[in-house]
């Protein structure tokens, strides 16, 4: 049973997200101060954290800075949960590293699909073990959910380390953002494609030698370059 920990202090919110979470076999632990759901994170991390951004005691996005900056709680993913519908809200959410943004009023059916996705993303979803995926250094456990590159683990967060999945299947073909947002995030994103530039910066930032390779094609989209045969 997955754990999913809401930090919302909206009492009918949080209402309504049990409602519908806890019948797909979800189990939701709701807090409503932010200072106080830092600590509670650190010591039992759930498998993903519905995050609103206005809180009190602690906001959310000091909440995501702070877990991104741990490796104990880089990996978990999160789903911002806010009022704000700005595009600089989104933007700021995701640059700080969260993995997916629903402003309010929001959809039942479509949190529950977002946090599926997440889920699924995450490795929770069941399977036989996957072969490990290696490019030029770097190696991909979609078992395990670890990847390397050389000896080093590399923290990612659930949206990085399924687009870099997608990469590495795919090297030499060019994606456009609208269809790296289809084929990664799993449903149709209602922001912009900003959010494609965010996470594939942040995997050039965390895998230096990447970066050389996975580029942007002009007026198309991006592409890992095919490995040069040894």
């Amino acid at each position: 049973m997955a754990t999913v920990m809401l930090v919302e202090d909206d009492p009918d919110i949080a209402d309504l997200v049990r409602h519908y979470l806890e019948p797909e076999g979800m189990r939701v632990v709701a807090l409503t101060d932010g200072g106080s759901a830092l600590p509670r994170i650190v010591a039992s991390p759930p498998d993903l954290i519905i995050l609103d951004i206005m809180l009190p005691g602690l906001s959310g996005l000091e909440i995501l800075r702070r877990l991104r900056a741990s490796e104990k709680t880089s990996p978990l993913p999160v789903l911002m949960l806010t009022a704000k519908g700005e595009e600089v809200d989104r933007i700021v959410g995701l640059e700080l590293g969260a993995d997916d943004y629903l402003p309010k009023p929001f959809s039942p059916r479509e949190l529950v699909a977002r946090v599926k996705a997440l889920l699924r993303r995450a490795g929770r979803a069941s399977g036989g073990a996957e072969p490990v995926l290696r490019y030029a250094g770097v190696t991909l456990d979609p078992s395990r959910h670890e990847v390397r590159e050389g000896s080093r683990v590399v923290e990612l967060t659930s949206k990085e380390f399924a687009l870099l999945e997608h990469f590495m299947r795919n090297a030499g073909r060019v994606f456009t953002r609208e269809v790296l947002l289809d084929r990664v995030w799993g449903y149709d994103f209602p922001g912009n494609t900003r959010t494609v530039d965010v996470h594939i910066n942040r995997l050039r930032k965390k895998i230096p030698s990447l970066a050389p390779n996975l580029t942007a094609v002009r007026s198309l989209g991006y592409k890992l370059a095919e490995e040069e045969a040894r």
